[in-house]
């Protein structure tokens, strides 16, 4: 079902309520659990203060980074609007972003309302956030109209805004299938192509929300390649970069659709040893979910990859990252005694990761990490030098 044809007025209409300037709270599980990992852009306005959250290694787990502009900064000097532009649609465009987000707010905050609401919950990866009920996410008929928004203009202030409220609406599982089935995907797919980067973000943000529903993977799955084009060649540490990694983290918590990154594993570690803190942890996010895969195994043990890798495992090295690489390593021995072939003919060629994860440095370094400071640190490396 295609979205029902409207005024652009009619559908920004239904936005105009206020609301603070939206903030993006950080959702992470523990740096070295082995569970694969949900990605999940969880909004409130506010401002406030970015709060971990730990879920156990068996449930999916949601995890949002604040990459995301805020509107406010749309129409601010340097930012071409192509002549002078009717009040109302700038108007529109700022109030698009926030307008789903007091209702985000208040689940996320466990504020109390009334009993008489329908109850509207987070995807399942975030649904012991809250118990609240809320009336203020967007309906179909809403929704509807705010794709037809999205599909019609051309103005990029609207076009943002109405990207990011769809990717707000799109972190509770009641609307990831709505918007599905008023056939929202493409709509959104296709402005990952836009020339704006900051559109290609908000773009890459709500496919992000949406790719937590399974039967929505189906309908993402083919803009992976095109995701990982603007994620390997595009700037690194980036808005779009980041937006991109995370989406493919979701696409890959199962095993459908992880053999569409096979081509791209060495970028993968490439960017994993030239990009910031930051997108070092998201990288090993998508490469722990590739790790739990055996059909994986040997494309990531013949990937090239720098010998610089083995400095992620120095002790002195952010725990947040060293628990994962520990963790890579780990599933990795994993698989290969699944398939019985751990260390045993190597078929892999000299500057693969299995002759660095094998060599005898990285056993060094194995052995020291016996004595690092933090118990999980420890009992990791202990189970991974028998391997040796």
């Amino acid at each position: 079902m295609s979205p029902s044809k409207c005024h652009p007025d009619a559908a920004t209409q239904l936005l105009q309520e206020s609301a603070p300037r939206p903030a993006w709270w950080k959702l992470r599980g523990p740096a070295g659990s082995s569970g694969r990992v949900y990605d999940l852009t969880v909004p409130f306005p506010g401002g406030g203060a970015q709060a971990p959250i730990f879920f156990l290694a068996a449930e999916p787990q949601c995890f949002g980074d604040p990459t995301s502009t805020p509107l406010s900064s749309l129409s601010g000097p340097g930012r071409s609007m192509g002549g002078a532009r009717d009040v109302g649609w700038v108007a529109a465009g700022l109030v698009l972003g926030a307008g789903a987000c007091y209702c985000v707010y208040r689940l996320t905050r466990g504020q109390q309302r009334g009993s008489g609401g329908r109850r509207l919950r987070p995807s399942r990866s975030a649904e012991d956030l809250t118990s609240d009920s809320c009336d203020d996410v967007l309906n179909a008929e809403q929704l509807q109209k705010l794709l037809y928004l999205l599909e019609s203009t051309e103005d990029p202030v609207i076009m943002e805004g109405a990207l990011v409220t769809l990717g707000n609406n799109a972190a509770f599982s009641a609307n990831q299938a709505v918007i599905r089935e008023l056939g929202g995907i493409p709509i959104v797919g296709d402005k990952i192509n836009h020339p704006n980067h900051s559109i290609k973000e908000k773009a890459l943000n709500a496919l992000n929300n949406l790719s937590v529903n399974v039967e929505n993977q189906i309908k993402i799955k083919i803009y992976i390649k095109q995701i990982c084009e603007d994620v390997f060649s595009g700037p690194l540490n980036s808005a779009v970069q980041l937006a991109g990694l995370r989406v493919l983290t979701n696409m890959t918590v199962t095993n459908d659709h992880q053999h569409m990154l096979k081509s791209y594993i060495t970028d993968l570690f490439q960017v994993l040893l030239t990009g910031n803190g930051n997108t070092k942890v998201q990288v090993l996010k998508l490469l722990l979910n590739l790790s739990e895969n055996p059909a994986m195994t040997e494309g990531l043990l013949s990937a090239q990859v720098d010998s610089s890798f083995l400095s992620l495992y120095d002790g002195h090295v952010a725990q947040e990252i060293l628990l994962r690489v520990l963790t890579l390593f780990q599933n990795i021995n994993n698989c290969l005694r699944m398939e019985g072939q751990l260390a045993t003919q190597p078929p892999f060629s000299k500057g693969s990761l299995f002759f660095l994860l094998y060599g005898e440095e990285c056993a060094q370094k194995m052995r020291a990490l016996v004595y690092h400071h933090d118990v999980d640190v420890k009992e990791k490396a202990l189970t991974i030098i028998p391997k040796f």
